[in-house]
């Protein structure tokens, strides 16, 4: 039996999408893991959404996707919520690991949009509301072209607000603002926008959105923080030159393919190895070599 639907979630401030700790053998480094939770907690994250691309879920088993999932919750200990990623292309698979994810501790699913098959506009529909009848906890969905080709529209996002009402947050990683401002204007507070892009987070806060998925929250959680917090205070001077002394630093997370800039500069940083799993690779030494240097420019390092 799954749990009933917990407490709404608010999706404001700062959620770290976590990377997954490895050691240098390959394995999960579940001691890394706990102090990366540990701190995010403690440098005022809001949320925590483990599993997801910054995990590299693909390239886990379903029982360490568990492992991630159960550990990061039982180390919150519901501090902050937990919203595990659990979305593939494949609706029954998807269904099946939302469900052992809420079994696990999660407090909400991330799904993102099904990659690689290129389904239709109706079949991205019919792929959520399949996903929502089927468990008793609420949806986040995770729209970002650039990774799954398929772009989930305003139309179809909106009748599916109409059809699953423990739909209530998206990731939006489209990186387009108007996308946010189009949203709002049809669903107003009916769904939470969520940054998926640091880049973007103050304006997309400016035009609705109600915090971020962070990468570089993993790297300089408290950081990441204060600037929404102070998006949310009303203080938008204040937001916009925390944000960008951070601009550069966000930049960097992406000058590889994600995540390994983010595990090259927690690395640098003393917390963890940099260790991630083919195919990917880890970061040259042309990026680590960057990012010491925009961390120590931070006084991070």
């Amino acid at each position: 039996m799954l749990p009933s639907m917990a407490a709404p979630i608010a999706y404001t401030g700062t959620y770290t999408a976590l990377v997954t700790p490895f050691r240098a053998g390959g394995e999960i480094d579940v001691d890394a893991l706990d102090r990366l939770v540990e701190e995010q907690i403690e440098g005022g994250i809001t949320g925590l959404v483990p599993c997801g691309t910054t995990g590299e879920t693909p390239c886990l088993s379903s029982d360490e996707q568990l492992k991630v999932i159960r550990r990061v919750a039982e180390v919150a200990k519901g501090r902050a919520p937990v919203i595990a990623g659990t979305g593939s292309n494949n609706t029954d698979k998807t269904i099946a690991q939302s469900r052992a994810a809420l079994e696990a501790g999660a407090d909400a699913v991330m799904v993102v949009m099904p990659y690689y098959n290129k389904p239709s506009q109706a079949g991205m529909k019919a792929h959520v509301l399949a996903i929502a009848s089927a468990i008793d906890a609420e949806v986040v969905l995770y729209n970002i072209p650039g990774r799954s080709v398929v772009d989930l529209a305003a139309d179809t996002l909106e009748a599916i607000c109409e059809a699953a009402p423990n739909v209530v947050a998206i990731k939006d990683a489209t990186g387009n603002v108007v996308r946010c401002q189009e949203t709002k204007r049809r669903l107003g507070d009916r769904i939470k926008v969520m940054s998926g892009d640091d880049g973007l987070t103050v304006g997309m806060m400016a035009c609705g959105a109600g915090g971020v998925i962070s990468v570089t929250g993993n790297v300089l959680p408290q950081r990441v923080s204060e600037v929404t917090s102070k998006m949310a205070a009303g203080d938008l001077d204040g937001a916009l030159e925390a944000h960008l002394k951070l601009l550069p630093l966000h930049a960097a997370m992406f000058v590889e393919p994600n995540p390994a800039p983010a595990k090259a500069a927690l690395h640098l940083r003393g917390k963890m190895e940099r260790v991630v799993r083919l195919p990917m690779v880890e970061a040259s030494d042309e990026t680590t070599s960057r990012l010491k240097q925009l961390l120590t420019d931070l006084g991070e390092l």
